[in-house]
């Protein structure tokens, strides 16, 4: 996997720096092992990434998951004779992954935190209950929120306050607290790991 560097600092001169999207990883992997409800994810297969954001505005994507398998966890879809699938994405242990989530930086480090918190879930929460690759669907034409995202957000913020009453260490999530570029002052600048989206290709 490709891990590139998300640098403003324009040579500040600063050595190290913070590793967004390892430190996001680490923070799953706890939320996953901590509340029952997102227990059913394996954050070994599941990549974290990020995207510069085109536009440094408040309004637009945070953060997002895309699901590496077809529907009910399909590895391919026959489409015009042809079998199709997803282009393979695997860690530096050859672990095939199964989801990657992505966030937009900066703008997601400038919501509050709260909202960050949320927005770290929510994509969770996006996660099939069986874990093979595919997206949690709902009933009805909405099946990616229930049909109510109002709801769905509801449930999100519900299993926020669930871990954090279980008392995590402060250090996994006290990043959250400032924005960007309060971030990028304190470490010098702020990288990770940068996934391309995944093509559709053919299979033999």
């Amino acid at each position: 996997m490709n891990r590139a560097r998300h640098d403003k600092s324009h040579g500040s001169g600063v050595s190290g720096g913070f590793d967004f999207t390892a430190h996001v990883h680490s923070l799953c992997d706890d939320m996953t092992r901590r509340v029952e409800a997102l227990g059913h994810i394996n954050m070994a297969r599941v990549t974290v990434s990020f995207t510069q954001a085109r536009k440094n505005t408040a309004h637009g994507m945070f953060a997002s998951l895309t699901p590496l398998r077809f529907t009910g966890g399909k590895p391919h879809r026959i489409r015009g004779g042809r079998k199709w699938g997803v282009q393979p994405i695997h860690d530096t242990k050859g672990r095939e992954m199964l989801y990657i989530v992505n966030f937009y930086l900066p703008r997601f480090l400038d919501l509050s935190f709260d909202e960050k918190l949320t927005t770290v879930v929510h994509e969770l929460w996006h996660i099939s209950p069986q874990f093979n690759g595919d997206i949690r669907r709902f009933a009805g034409r909405c099946h990616a929120h229930s049909g109510s995202q109002a709801r769905y957000d509801a449930h999100v913020r519900t299993l926020v306050r669930q871990w954090l009453a279980l008392k995590p260490p402060e250090k996994l999530y006290a990043f959250l607290r400032y924005d960007f570029r309060e971030l990028r002052t304190r470490h010098g600048r702020v990288f990770g790991q940068k996934i391309p989206a995944p093509k559709i290709v053919p299979l033999p």
